[in-house]
């Protein structure tokens, strides 16, 4: 359960302890979604004057593309996660790190939170394995499946000079 009584929280701090799906409303068509869920952990107390404080923890796992050679790779993500949410006319309301609350909100949805953050926490680069040999950059091949037979120096212009003769005379 990733939803909260705003009166429970604010009488005592409520544990977290629940899972937001991979097909959740809250996902938008480009995100990287977990494959069994977001599991999430923590504690939801009140920061007095209308605030809340959410601390805890998320992991799950997700599949992305390996950076060298674009084939599925399943990674482990996990993070901490911290996010305040306040009620409208507070000051810091407005800022980006805090999560606002509507008028008369009866509910805390930590969901669009979690969400933030697991997107923030999953992994830019991997690799399907640590001597993965990429792509062909001539012909596209997949250098961990065959050998493509592409010519593979690449000359740098830089050292042109170098290579060429010169005529030096005593």
């Amino acid at each position: 359960m990733l939803s909260f009584d705003i009166r429970a929280v604010e009488a005592q701090a409520q544990p977290v302890s629940g899972v937001l799906a991979g097909d959740d409303a809250v996902w938008e068509s480009t995100d990287s979604r977990p494959h069994d869920g977001v599991v999430v952990e923590g504690r939801l107390s009140t920061a007095g004057g209308g605030r809340f404080w959410f601390s805890g923890h998320l992991s799950g796992a997700t599949t992305v593309a390996c950076r060298r050679c674009l084939t599925d790779v399943t990674a482990d993500v996990s993070d901490e996660l911290s996010a305040l949410f306040a009620e409208p006319g507070l000051d810091e309301s407005d800022e980006d790190d805090v999560y606002p609350l509507a008028a008369n909100a009866r509910t805390i949805d930590l969901r669009s939170a979690v969400r933030e953050a697991w997107l923030l926490a999953v992994p830019g680069f991997v690799t399907c394995r640590d001597d993965c040999r990429g792509l062909c950059p001539t012909c596209g091949a997949d250098r961990n499946v065959e050998s493509c037979g592409c010519d593979q120096t690449i000359p740098d212009a830089r050292w042109a000079a170098l290579r060429t003769p010169r005529n030096v005379t005593d």
